[in-house]
């Protein structure tokens, strides 16, 4: 008999014919509380087949209060007897723990996927201590005080190249330009006072630290900037850099490969760069702030023909995901150094960087930033390369000059979502936005409210579209009438409304190719509304085509 599945990061199997040790279910148990928490298998063998507990093991209230005395913190397992009464098998349940737990022998484990598929549980070593407790929001590394550094290894150039970023950035805290040089770094917590002495904090040396320092207090600090042309390399260049210089070298070799385009919107001209100027920054400043500087590794950007990506050693941390990314709470990895980014103006000060990077891409109607090659060790973050969608930022620049005012990041998300699929119900909209059902319908009614979208229906069945805003340059309004629906009992007021808008005449390949019509179906409306005394026919056969009546 088999359990039918097989092991993998959350499953595992323990084989139990000849009572399985303590020290390895402890093991076992503490490697899942340290990892995402998953479910022990005992007495099933590797393979799946099931041989069967031992007899030592068939008290689960003594195993589960074992399992507690022998971990620390105590771990709370649910234990359940399942399987044929001859060959019973234990299901034992172990939550993902929001601290680091250990046997009470001290022994640390984790799980992880071998090259092969497999799972294993192996030592946890003192950085990936570090890593996990920044995972949960625990520790601040940024916020440490660097090993063997001294207040000389951080850099007066630099210092005053952040004191220039804060003048030159209004979103900057001024009134920091009044301090002198300690009080400024200890405002922004580049320092910290160790026994008399001011010492740099990681956050310090990161910003500001000398290269050579940097170098050597913190290898991980390293980034790279590179540049394809199909599978030709243009550029490749990686360098350890104090972050604010890495910025200005990084944002001067995108600025000269990101072309604008233009866009005419009456008397106003609409320029469109490849990459969005502000999204970018912020990507890149994400990237750097939220990158975890005990793995090794490096920022990387890269620009290629389909795109940009931009990559940082550490996955995201807990609670976050790809589908929560837009609405989860804001908090971060590395809390002083994004806290400083903050307050000399270089990171968004909300917290909300990442929704001016999908902002970026939705003001000019172009495919969304991508972050599914992310994994569990290394965010990737990858922005499309493609043309803008002119009608769509006409009908988003009119409205910011109409009312003075951006619109907020859920309006965008929904026009965006209607743009791609032409008409949605609010729970729909709020599957493709990610973001819930009652935001869905407040921001979509709103946008009714300024004539940005149209609604039908009532209920249930209320569904909404672009308004005809969006066409209106079109030479017709085919994409207009397409997305207002094909409910059969519409049809005729559709084609009413396609011929109105196309000199007053339809054929029936029009009607076909807009209401995705076999040609026998088409034949028969058109039938039907001059018998109803909506068209006149005119022409024979190929060269029919139908008027309105009386317009």
């Amino acid at each position: 008999m088999n359990v039918g599945f097989r092991e993998d990061l959350i499953n595992e199997f323990k084989s139990d014919l000849k009572r399985l040790p303590d020290s390895d279910l402890i093991d076992a148990v503490v490697a899942f509380a340290n990892t995402e928490g998953g479910d022990l298998y005992l007495g099933v063998e590797d393979d799946g087949e099931i041989t069967g507990l031992h007899k030592e093991h068939q008290d689960i209230t003594q195993l589960a209060a074992f399992i507690a005395n022998k971990t620390v913190p105590p771990i709370a397992v649910r234990a359940e007897k399942t399987g044929d009464k001859d060959k019973p098998y234990l299901k034992i349940s172990v939550p993902k723990s929001r601290s680091i737990v250990a046997s009470s022998s001290g022994k640390i484990q984790r799980r992880r996927i071998k090259a092969d598929g497999t799972p294993e549980n192996v030592p946890m070593y003192p950085h990936e201590i570090a890593t996990r407790l920044s995972d949960l929001s625990l520790l601040d590394y940024s916020g440490l005080c660097v090993p063997d550094a001294q207040y000389s290894d951080l850099d007066p150039v630099e210092r005053e190249r952040l004191r220039n970023i804060i003048r030159m950035n209004p979103q900057g805290e001024q009134n920091l330009l009044e301090l002198d040089d300690e009080e400024l770094d200890k405002a922004l917590r580049l320092v910290s006072e160790n026994n008399g002495r001011l010492v740099p904090t990681y956050c310090g040396m990161l910003l500001i630290g000398r290269t050579d320092s940097l170098r050597r207090c913190v290898p991980t600090a390293e980034a790279a900037f590179q540049v394809l042309n199909g599978t030709n390399v243009v550029l490749n260049e990686s360098f350890i850099l104090p972050l604010l210089a890495a910025f200005e070298k990084i944002e001067t070799y995108v600025n000269a490969r990101n072309p604008e385009s233009e866009i005419e919107d009456g008397f106003f001209r609409i320029s469109v760069p490849d990459y969005n100027k502000r999204a970018f920054r912020e990507a890149l400043v994400n990237a750097f702030s939220h990158r975890d500087y005990t793995m090794m590794g490096r920022v990387r950007v890269l620009m290629d023909d389909d795109g940009m990506t931009i990559s940082n050693p550490g996955g995201f941390i807990e609670g976050v995901t790809i589908e929560n990314l837009l609405t989860v709470e804001p908090h971060g990895r590395n809390t002083a150094l994004a806290d400083a980014l903050k307050r000399i103006g270089l990171a968004e000060r909300t917290g909300r960087g990442v929704d001016r990077i999908f902002e970026g891409s939705l003001l000019y109607g172009k495919p969304l930033p991508d972050y599914s090659e992310s994994t569990s060790t290394n965010v990737k973050l990858f922005i499309p390369k493609s043309l803008p969608d002119a009608n769509f930022t006409r009908l988003i620049s009119e409205e910011h000059r109409t009312t003075g005012e951006s619109l907020p990041i859920n309006s965008l998300l929904i026009l965006n979502a209607l743009k791609r699929n032409r008409r949605a119900t609010v729970s729909e909209l709020a599957d493709f936005t990610h973001i819930t059902v009652e935001k869905a319908r407040i921001t979509a009614e709103r946008l009714v409210e300024s004539g940005l979208i149209e609604a039908s229906g009532n209920g249930k069945g209320r569904y909404y579209t672009l308004s005809a805003k969006l066409y209106q340059t079109d030479k017709n309004m085919t994409g207009y009438v397409r997305q207002k629906g094909i409910d059969k009992v519409r049809h005729p007021e559709m084609v009413m409304q396609f011929a109105r808008e196309n000199g007053g005449t339809v054929t029936r390949g029009d009607v076909m190719e807009l209401l995705r019509l076999s040609k026998s179906q088409a034949y028969n409306l058109l039938k039907k509304m001059v018998e109803d005394g909506k068209l006149v026919a005119e022409g024979s056969r190929r060269n029919a085509f139908y008027k309105l009546k009386n317009e």
